[in-house]
């Protein structure tokens, strides 16, 4: 037999039997407020899942992301630069310890140069196989080619600015350890020796000047192919950090302190063609219309933060321990035995960023742009894919991102390293891409992966919820999982993935629970797989609401608080904001306040009840309240003690018969409206004193005080017989001074009555006040 309540019961039976009996009335599968949706479909929503070749268009959705493997892992922590040569095969300019390495396509890496420097900061390769390497901290550009012999000091030499930088170079190679079962196929030798503290970057033209990019007083150097070098070019910025070569020959530069990015000629001429707004250009690419394309870090002013170090000790057999800090990475060789020596500073790209890095357009005209930005992601490299897209290599999430326009991005990849610091070109159309922290190569292939998936973060619901339909709004081949589970961890013991038919929008097919998530496996085929949106509709259980505490209090009234219309109601789970009432003491009235949540976050009403003492029944004060508070006169209840009982209904968010109640009773309060009595009042002179006498009685309360007042005087605080104010009747017997009058002139005295009047009040607990008077008659 089915059981209907009523919204509210009434007065026909006591409302806490009632009570009972309407909870049990309802199914304990009691829905709550209708259904529910779960939806993602943007960027800043899926990127918090978990994707595994899978991209993240700025758009939002899903797609296949390139192909992207690891090609090899190298010794070496450290990859600042890569070039790669006609034959597919990659050599690596790398720190700690520094080395350049040759990889081939196949991944099989060998060590072909180690210097005695810190770092291998940059490289490039001729066409003719020939690498140069660029070493910091005061380091030099190296010659290394391939040879059947080891070089001799007097090889190294050759090509030297002078006989003593002679000697200097050829004390270089006799002293500088020989790479390991690379020494009989490589050589190597000083080709240019600046003479300043850093060498950045290398950029090698179609006639085979080397240009040599430097630190410290911001200058660039061009060496011919024939081995003579000059000054090229100097600026007033203290490091000149990136280069790059437009399609006419012009040298592209990028600064770092004023963010400026320079255009020289091949004379030598220099124009500044965009002063960012960041202070230091860390990274270069030039397509093929002359679009000029350049990243940028760090807040232009004194003294910026440097980004979070990384320290790492690095055992050498050198006596000294050079110290290096490059894109923010501490770097610290220490000796073999003993304690380190002094270190050498060493800033490096992206050195002072902690706000992240942004991207900009400079058109063949010079007009420039703002295309991407990012405030956690610090930009290494930029390079071309296949498509002609931007690529943007960045840390320290080691992610890569293309760029397609302004503020068009697809979060593309996420390595298994901390930055993505250089790309250089594969075979058949690919894109060879290093990294730092681990130091490996990866090649970015131009076809997509064929298979992709990505789970979704964990969606709480807040409560035990049944799933309904799920959907998956996608193109092509796309599969759709789900599971559940009632602990945030999908690893403790959750359900099995099971697949979502999304041709007939069926059901997940998951258990009920407080927690779901969602998988999709994008398959590649003749269509490009894509997803863009996924919404399932869910229908948490409804739970009773609470009424957590109830509060009476007698001579106060709440003011009524208006209502904000047009605000959204808070996200489930989340709790409603009320501000509580202002109180205003009004001792007529009597105000009720309380206390009530619901884990649906359903929407509640309240009723408001009051019993006397000895009473068995519940009568209605007010019902259909949507506020937490109630206020009411004092008058409508008689003398006595009392409690209140406030009921909270979610009806407003439920089907008729499937509301649920919760209930709280208030500590007892009295009502005394009624003013005490005084009787037997009496006043006599005795002597030179007053000797006065009454009752006080209340016939609900206790009698508080009393206080008397003679000729119109200053109210005077009087004991009860026996001191203690404690009872509903109280004698008051006690002496009044008389005051020696104060003559008038004549005239008046004469009109002067010897008579006294005595007043009498006396209040009861709850200060209601009564008097009485007295007049004494001197004879």
């Amino acid at each position: 037999m089915t059981l209907v309540c009523n919204r509210f019961v009434r007065n026909t039976f006591t409302l806490l039997s009632a009570f009972t009996l309407c909870i049990f009335a309802v199914s304990p599968f009691a829905l709550g407020e209708g259904t529910r949706t779960w939806e993602q479909s943007k960027f800043d929503d899926l990127i918090k899942g978990t994707g595994n070749g899978v991209a993240f268009p700025s758009e939002g959705g899903l797609e296949l992301a390139p192909a992207f493997k690891s090609l090899a892992t190298l010794p070496s922590t450290y990859i600042w630069s890569i070039a790669s040569d006609a034959a597919g095969n990659i050599y690596a300019a790398a720190g700690s310890p520094a080395r350049v390495y040759r990889i081939t396509p196949d991944g099989k890496s060998t060590g072909i140069f180690e210097p005695q420097e810190l770092q291998v900061q940059a490289l490039v390769v001729a066409k003719d196989g020939t690498v140069f390497a660029a070493t910091a901290p005061d380091g030099k550009v190296y010659r290394v080619t391939p040879s059947n012999k080891s070089v001799s000091a007097e090889k190294t030499a050759k090509g030297a600015k002078s006989s003593k930088d002679a000697e200097k170079s050829a004390a270089v190679a006799n002293d500088a350890p020989k790479t390991p079962s690379a020494a009989d196929s490589w050589a190597f030798s000083v080709y240019f020796d600046p003479g300043a503290k850093y060498i950045w970057d290398l950029a090698l033209d179609s006639s085979g000047n080397l240009y040599v990019a430097t630190g410290d007083h911001g200058e660039i150097y061009k060496v011919g192919a024939n081995g003579q070098h000059s000054l090229f070019f100097k600026s007033d910025e203290v490091h000149i950090r990136v280069l790059a070569l437009d399609p006419k020959g012009n040298l592209i530069a990028g600064s770092d302190g004023s963010g400026l990015i320079y255009r020289i000629s091949p004379g030598g001429e220099a124009f500044v063609l965009y002063s960012a707004p960041k202070k230091e250009i860390t990274a270069l690419a030039i397509d093929s219309a002359g679009n000029i394309y350049a990243a940028a870090a760090g807040e232009k002013r004194p003294n910026a933060s440097s980004l979070p170090a990384i320290n790492i000790s690095v055992p050498t057999p050198s006596s000294s321990a050079p110290s290096a800090s490059v894109g923010g990475i501490s770097i610290t060789s220490s000796p073999a035995s003993g304690p380190p020596l002094s270190s050498t500073p060493f800033p490096a790209p992206g050195g002072g960023a902690t706000t992240g890095s942004e991207v900009y357009r400079i058109t063949p005209d010079g007009a420039p742009s703002h295309l991407w930005s990012s405030h956690e992601d610090l930009v290494y490299a930029l390079g071309f894919d296949q498509r002609g897209r931007l690529l943007a290599g960045t840390g320290n999430r080691g992610h890569i991102f293309a760029i397609n326009g302004v503020d068009d991005f697809t979060d593309l990849l996420k390595a298994s390293a901390s930055q993505i610091t250089a790309f250089a070109a594969a075979p058949g159309g690919g894109l060879y891409a290093s990294s730092s922290n681990l130091g490996k190569i990866f090649v970015l292939g131009p076809k997509p992966e064929p298979e992709g998936s990505y789970e979704s973060d964990v969606f709480d619901a807040h409560g035990f919820s049944r799933w309904g339909r799920g959907s998956l709004r996608s193109e092509g081949n796309v599969e759709l999982y789900a599971r559940s589970g009632n602990v945030d961890n999908p690893d403790r013991n959750w359900s099995p993935w099971a697949r979502v038919d999304t041709s007939d929008n069926s059901e997940l097919n998951v258990p009920s629970a407080r927690f779901v998530q969602w998988k999709a496996v994008l398959h590649a085929g003749s269509a490009a797989p894509k997803a863009t949106s996924f919404l399932l509709y869910y229908l948490p259980k409804n739970v009773a609401p609470e009424v957590d505490e109830v509060n009476v209090q007698p001579g106060y009234r709440y003011q009524p608080i208006p209502h904000v219309t047009g605000s959204e109601p808070p996200a489930p789970g989340q709790p409603r904001f009320e501000p509580p009432p202002p109180a205003i003491r009004d001792r007529d009235s009597i105000g009720v306040r309380w206390l009530a949540h619901d884990d649906n976050d359903d929407q509640l009403i309240y009723s408001v009840y009051y019993r006397g003492d000895g009473e068995s029944r519940w009568i209605l004060l007010k019902d259909d309240l949507s506020d937490r508070y109630y206020t009411f006169d004092s008058s409508q209840l008689p003398d006595g003690g009392y409690t209140v009982l406030v009921v909270a209904s979610d009806a407003p968010s439920h089907s008729p018969g499937e509301e649920l109640y919760a209930s709280k009773i208030s500590a007892r309060f009295e009502v005394d409206n009624t003013a005490p009595t005084i009787e037997n009042l009496a006043a006599a002179v005795e002597g030179k004193k007053i000797r006065v006498r009454f009752r006080a009685r209340d016939s609900f309360s206790v009698i508080k005080r009393a206080e008397y007042s003679l000729d119109g005087g200053d109210w005077q605080f009087v004991e009860p017989v026996g001191q203690i104010a404690d009872s509903k009747s109280e004698d008051y017997d006690f002496l009044v001074a008389v005051p020696e009058p104060v003559m008038p002139p004549p005239p008046v005295a004469s009109q002067m009555s010897s008579d006294h009047v005595v007043v009498v009040r006396a209040y009861d607990r709850f200060d209601n006040l009564a008097t009485a008077r007295a007049v004494i008659r001197e004879k």
